[in-house]
C-alpha cells in the first residue's frame, strides 16, 4: 500500500538544501510530501520511518531512498536520514535559485541537520553540477559534507568524515567552460551603383 504523508508542520520551516549554496528560494514556501510504500510514526520520540520507494518532494528539491527516518527536536529542528535500497544509492536533484542550474547528488547514507544546516553524504557521495544539461562540475568520494550557512564543502578518502592514509581517493572534476556564442555578423546590402552623371 502507498502512504502519503503530509509532513507540513513537521517541516515546514525546513528547507532540505542537499548540496547547494543557493537552493530556489522558492522551495522553503512548498510544502514537503514523502510517499514511501510503508510508514511508522512515534509522537514519544517524534520520529518518523518511512520504507519502500521513498520519494521525498519539496518544490525543486526530490530526493529518493529506500528507507528514511525523520526526526525533529523540541525546539522544531528537524534531522533526516536516507538510506539507499540494497545495492542502489540514495539521490536528490534540486534547481539553484534564480538558474537553470542543478545539482544532483548521491550515496548510500544521505544525512540533513537542520540546525547546523549541514548535509553529510557517506559511501560513494557524488555531487554533480549541472547548466541545464550540461555538466559543469562533479565531486566525489568515499564521504562529503556541505555547510550552507558557511557555502563550504569538503570531500574526504574515508567515510568516517576524516582522510586517512592509504585510504581511497577523492576526485574533483571542473568541466570547461562553453565558449560563448559569436554573434553572426551583420548582413551587408549590396551596393546599389551609382549612375554616371549626365553631361549637359
Amino acid at each position: 500500500m502507498n502512504i502519503r504523508l503530509l509532513l507540513c508542520a513537521l517541516i515546514a520551516a525546513t528547507t532540505f538544501a542537499a548540496g547547494t549554496a543557493c537552493a530556489e528560494r522558492a522551495d522553503s514556501s512548498k510544502p514537503t510530501v514523502i510517499d514511501a510504500d510503508s510508514a511508522t510514526g512515534n509522537d514519544v520520540t517524534q520520529t518518523r520511518t518511512l520504507i519502500g520507494n521513498v520519494v521525498l518532494q519539496r518544490g525543486t528539491l526530490l530526493m529518493k531512498a529506500g528507507r528514511a527516518v525523520v526526526k525533529s527536536d523540541p525546539e522544531g529542528y528537524v534531522y533526516a536520514t536516507f538510506y539507499a535500497a540494497p545495492g542502489g544509492l540514495a539521490t536528490f536533484r534540486q534547481k539553484r535559485d534564480g538558474a537553470d542550474v542543478w545539482d544532483e547528488g548521491e550515496a548510500e547514507r544521505i544525512e540533513y541537520d537542520n540546525k547546523l544546516e549541514i548535509v553529510k553524504m557517506f559511501s560513494k557521495a557524488k555531487i554533480t553540477t549541472l547548466e541545464g544539461k550540461r555538466k559543469t562540475q562533479e565531486v566525489q568520494g568515499p564521504y562529503l559534507s556541505y555547510d550552507s550557512r558557511k557555502e563550504v564543502y569538503s570531500v574526504e578518502n574515508d567515510v568516517s568524515g576524516t582522510s586517512k592514509a592509504g585510504s581511497g581517493r577523492v576526485r574533483m572534476v571542473i568541466e570547461p567552460k562553453q565558449p560563448a556564442a559569436t554573434p553572426a555578423p551583420a548582413a551587408v546590402a549590396p551596393s546599389t551603383p551609382v549612375p554616371p552623371a549626365k553631361k549637359p
